[in-house]
């Protein structure tokens, strides 16, 4: 796991940012525990508290259950509640690019011209 220390990012959002990926890309899956607390604070030279923060945003969302005395483990992904949170991460990241865009002074019109070669661009 990689940390940036001055991306304006709080670092527990950058944990949770990237288990969540990991468990909704499927490199963790379904009863999968988590690094435990105290050794991911540790390994990542970060305070407990720290991913402690982390770890709960993600049972908030439904992620993650935490086993009394077992740590955190990925719950059951279902599709329609994978789907909704990806359509979720589409929002945020497409509304980031909107206000971008007006602080640029970019029109509508240059806008969806850059997402059209953005998809074009895919492979």
């Amino acid at each position: 796991m990689k940390l940036l220390q001055n991306s304006g990012v709080p670092i527990y959002q950058q944990i949770s940012d990237q288990l969540r990926a990991d468990i909704l890309g499927g490199k963790l899956k379904e009863g999968d525990y988590l690094p435990s607390i105290r050794g991911l604070a540790k390994d990542l030279k970060i305070s407990v508290i720290t991913t402690m923060k982390a770890y709960e945003q993600l049972e908030a969302e439904g992620l993650v259950t935490a086993a009394q005395g077992k740590g955190f483990y990925v719950n059951a992904q279902d599709s329609e509640m994978l789907k909704e949170q990806h359509l979720r991460r589409v929002e945020e990241a497409l509304s980031e690019a909107i206000h971008a865009a007006e602080i640029a002074g970019m029109s509508d019109e240059e806008l969806l011209a850059t997402l059209r070669t953005l998809l074009n661009m895919r492979t």
